[in-house]
C-alpha cells in the first residue's frame, strides 16, 4: 500500500504567506492575510510504477504552527491521517494500524526533492506558486518515481477548525523508511 506525505515541487518556491513588492530600494513585507484554513473535498491522484490510487483529501492549516491531512480512498472513510508541525511530520494507517514519526531531515534521507514546512503549508492551503486549481508534484523514493496530482476546491479561510490531534497509543510505530 502507498501512502505517500505531499510536498515539494521541482522547482523553489516563495515563502508561504508574504508578499514582497519592490519600493525604490526597499522591499515591503506584508501581513499573512488568513490564520486558519479548510480545504474540503479536494482530489488526490498518486501513481507510480503505473499503479494509481485516488482519494478525496480534507486539509486544515493553523499557519505557521499545526496541519492535518485527512485521506479518504473510499466512501468517505479516512484511512490515513497526516499531521505536521514545523519540525515533524506524524503519518496514521489507519487501517493497518501502523504509524511512522520523522523529522523532515529524516524524510528527506529517502524522499528528494527535499520537503520542509513551507511548502508543505503552500500544498494544503492551495498556495503554490502554480495556481491555486491542480498542483502535479513529482518525488523519488530510491528507484521508484511516484506523481501527485491534486485537484482543488475552493479554500474557506479563517474558519474554525475542529482540530484534535491523533492519539497514536492504538498503534505501532515503523521507520518512515518503510512507510514511503
Amino acid at each position: 500500500m502507498l501512502v505517500l506525505i505531499p510536498y515539494s515541487l521541482l522547482l523553489t518556491l516563495p515563502g508561504c504567506g508574504t508578499k514582497k513588492n519592490a519600493v525604490g530600494s526597499q522591499a515591503q513585507v506584508s501581513e499573512p492575510t488568513w490564520h486558519t484554513c479548510l480545504v474540503q473535498g479536494a482530489r488526490a491522484n498518486i501513481s507510480m510504477d503505473g499503479e494509481g490510487i485516488s482519494a478525496t483529501l480534507t486539509m486544515q492549516t493553523v499557519r505557521d504552527s499545526l496541519l492535518i491531512i485527512n485521506v479518504m480512498p473510499m466512501l468517505g472513510i479516512e484511512m490515513v491521517r497526516i499531521e505536521a508541525t514545523p519540525t515533524e511530520v506524524i503519518a496514521v494507517n489507519k487501517l493497518d494500524g501502523v504509524y511512522a514519526q520523522a523529522t523532515f531531515a529524516e524524510i528527506n534521507r529517502v524522499l528528494t526533492p527535499s520537503v520542509n514546512w513551507d511548502i508543505l503549508q503552500q500544498i494544503c492551503t492551495a498556495e503554490l506558486p502554480t495556481g491555486s486549481d491542480k498542483a502535479r508534484l513529482l518525488y523519488s523514493v530510491g528507484d521508484k518515481t511516484i506523481e501527485l496530482v491534486i485537484t482543488y476546491p475552493a479554500r474557506q479561510t479563517d474558519v474554525p477548525l475542529r482540530i484534535k490531534r491523533q492519539r497514536l497509543d492504538n498503534y505501532t510505530q515503523m521507520d518512515i523508511s518503510q512507510w514511503l
